[in-house]
């Protein structure tokens, strides 16, 4: 697979080295000092990865239509243009793939949030929360991946109805979600889910090691959109990934 990367930090040279591992071959590296502009460079590449800045990921799913490129997007901060991404990829019949979080492991952390979800539905002794930790140079606040969980458990329990992601400076609504976070020195990405009642607390943790986990997901999403068309989100990977191996 002939990829272009979009984002040179230290993800972008973690997807580089594991592609490299695996066969793949990264035809272009696009930063900041050499943007994507030009759709006529896209010619020789199957996939694009973009890890690269918010404000520059509209010009770069732009730039990928335009070059019918597909597209893993894992830039987060910029979710709330995503009516008008979806639209464009839509309108250019190019394959799109984006995720707050490529780690697989996430992404099955997200679907046992979804289940327990379902089960606490029927239990209104326990309240919720996320609460998530990352090293003090992460940019978004809080990250992509807890707004994904909450936005999970707002699907799945009936008495959450909204998200409060800012500090409560008072005392908060029974229908109120709380995500909170803190960002401390190297601390590497964590995220609780959190059920808590007067009787006990059950907490679900996902702490990601390194960058591996999400550099290898980002590379299989990149495997899976090549040969597809349309919108898609990482659990519509997961699930198709899931049938087949039961058909398998």
């Amino acid at each position: 697979m002939r990829i272009g990367l979009i984002g040179h930090g230290k993800m972008g040279q973690e997807i580089e080295r594991l592609a490299t591992q695996k066969k793949h071959t990264i035809t272009h590296i696009f930063t900041e000092d050499k943007p994507l502009w030009n759709a006529k460079e896209l010619s020789d590449i199957d996939v694009l990865i973009d890890f690269s800045l918010p404000s520059a990921v509209m010009k770069n799913i732009e730039t990928a239509a335009r070059a019918k490129a597909n597209l893993v997007e894992g830039t987060t901060g910029w979710y709330e243009k995503l009516s008008e991404v979806q639209r464009q990829v839509q309108q250019s019949g190019i394959g799109f793939i984006y995720a707050s979080n490529f780690s697989l492991g996430v992404n099955l952390f997200f679907k046992i949030v979804e289940h327990a979800g379902s089960l606490f539905n029927h239990f209104s002794d326990y309240d919720l929360f996320v609460h998530e930790m990352h090293h003090n140079q992460k940019i978004d606040s809080p990250s992509g991946t807890a707004l994904s969980l909450g936005k999970i458990l707002l699907k799945t329990v009936e008495r959450k109805k909204e998200i409060l992601s800012d500090r409560a400076a008072s005392k908060i609504e029974p229908s109120q979600l709380h995500i909170s976070s803190t960002r401390v020195g190297s601390m590497p990405g964590t995220h609780i889910v959190g059920f808590d009642s007067a009787a006990d607390t059950i907490e679900l943790t996902h702490k990601a090691r390194n960058r591996s986990g999400f550099a290898l997901g980002a590379l299989a999403a990149a495997e899976w959109i090549q040969s597809k068309k349309g919108f898609f989100i990482m659990d519509e990977m997961i699930k198709d990934i899931l049938r087949l191996s039961k058909e398998g």
